[in-house]
């Protein structure tokens, strides 16, 4: 999709050679000896080819990578629920509720600085080092961070600049960890496959994250110090798994300083209209509408639900985004793309309105559902978009460029939640943010008519 008009109007599976050409028009940006090669290998491909369940099943080296994510990703939960109450139970022994709930949202400022700073640095050292080795590295650090928090939570130690330290090794860690692990799937498949595997990434994550704050709120109950060990060892699997990966991970190599490798990205994603307009509005609807930062706030003090309540509205947003993710599995979007994703924004902000205003636990829990399930939508579509037409020799810049949107989406949105939660009362808080969000969802319609009217998703 190297223009603005390109969703509906070419398909790089049934037509390979022509959607090469088309995603070649911008040549700056790929090497003539790549194109060359690529459309090799597109004529080289069976009149139709194998793309059932079972023929992603036979890949071995996709299996363990699946597997490391799940288990990653599980880590990840758990900690940042355990993260999350750590820190609010602490700030509540000399705080009151609207200045915890502020301290909170900084965990996620304190991951996002690192990360922004670091991202585009990170896409560049994708395309040219072993994807599964940064990898590696980074759930090596994550291990590390994790185990100060650990050893902190044993002794009972209530100082809050060293988990704020700890959460700025981990926004770090991600700022790797992201665009190589996106850039290494597509390498460990057939390109006919690419498609199912993007859905069974998204159900890894999404599997992950509705029993990572389960599993993370259970452990709670014993203690801090027993949830964070239990991420450690996550975590530890998740490298294992990795070590076992035999194919290689190593990308083409690539010509150019690094500057200008960081530059082609950035202005391959800015030419790809469609793709830019699914990123950012990604990025002001959720930094709006996203209330996860404040699910403490809510579980403690509006909802008096507990530790066991808090992980069951974490997980709460995961269980409606896996229940969207396996039938599009089964059922992908094939016709009116830009629509159905405007449309899953604009339930997005609508869910988070009602979670605001409920005092129910049920409509609480079913509001996130909703609202996780809304989200997945606007995910499939952006991420299948941004796999499909980028050229592996640039995936690890394209989703870095990806990640910060999507990390400034998450991770500054708690700290808008947690300021607006500090100003209005964190109710009126997350109200403004859902109304904010179906503000940008009608905004970004009126930008971006070519995102609007994008059709086909294939």
């Amino acid at each position: 999709m190297a223009e603005a008009r390109g969703i509906g109007r070419y398909d790089p599976h049934v037509n390979e050679i022509d959607g090469l050409m088309r995603q070649t028009r911008l040549r700056r940006f790929v090497p003539r000896s790549r194109v060359r090669a690529e459309m090799s290998d597109a004529a080289a491909l069976p009149a139709d080819p194998d793309t059932s369940t079972r023929a992603l099943l036979r890949q071995r080296d996709y299996l363990l990578f699946w597997g490391a994510r799940f288990v990653g990703t599980l880590g990840v939960q758990v900690q940042a629920v355990t993260l999350g109450w750590y820190v609010y139970d602490i700030a509540r022994m000399t705080h009151s509720i609207r200045e915890s709930a502020l301290l909170v949202s900084l965990i996620g400022l304190a991951q996002f600085v690192p990360l922004f700073l670091l991202t585009l640095i990170a896409g560049e050292t994708a395309d040219r080092r072993s994807r599964k080795h940064i990898a590696m590295l980074t759930l090596g650090v994550d291990i590390v961070s994790v185990s100060v928090l650990l050893f902190m939570a044993v002794r009972g130690l209530h100082t809050l600049w060293p988990i704020f330290t700890m959460a700025a090794c981990f926004g770090a860690s991600r700022a790797f960890m992201s665009p190589a692990v996106s850039a290494m799937g597509p390498m460990l498949v057939p390109r006919p496959l690419l498609p199912r595997a993007i859905a069974w990434n998204s159900l890894a994550w999404q599997g992950a994250s509705i029993a990572g704050p389960a599993l993370g709120g259970a452990l709670l109950h014993f203690s801090a110090g027993v949830a964070f060990g239990g991420a450690a060892a996550l975590y530890v699997v998740g490298l294992l798994l990795l070590s076992a990966i035999r194919k290689s991970t190593t990308p083409e190599a690539q010509s150019g300083s690094r500057l200008e490798l960081i530059k082609e990205g950035l202005a391959y994603v800015w030419n790809n209209k469609i793709v830019f307009g699914s990123i950012s509005l990604d990025l002001f609807a959720v930094i709006l509408g996203g209330a996860t930062a404040l699910l403490p706030v809510f579980a403690r003090d509006v909802l008096h639900i507990g530790p066991s309540g808090f992980g069951l509205l974490r997980a709460s947003p995961a269980i409606g985004a896996t229940l969207v993710a396996i039938y599009l599995a089964s059922n992908p979007i094939r016709r009116h793309a830009g629509r159905i994703m405007f449309a899953g924004v604009a339930v997005f902000g609508a869910a988070t309105v009602v979670f605001g205003l409920s005092n129910l636990v049920w409509l609480s829990v079913a509001a996130l559902a909703v609202l996780g399930g809304a989200d997945m939508l606007s995910v499939y579509v952006r991420q299948t978009l941004v796999q499909l037409v980028t050229p592996d020799a640039m995936r690890g810049r394209v989703s870095a460029v990806s990640g910060v949107f999507i990390s400034a989406s998450n991770e500054l949105g708690e700290v808008e939640s947690g300021a607006v939660a500090w100003l209005l009362g964190p109710v009126r808080g997350v109200v403004f943010g859902g109304l904010g969000a179906i503000g940008v969802t009608g905004l970004w319609a009126w930008l971006f008519p070519a995102l609007r009217k994008a059709d086909r998703l294939e």
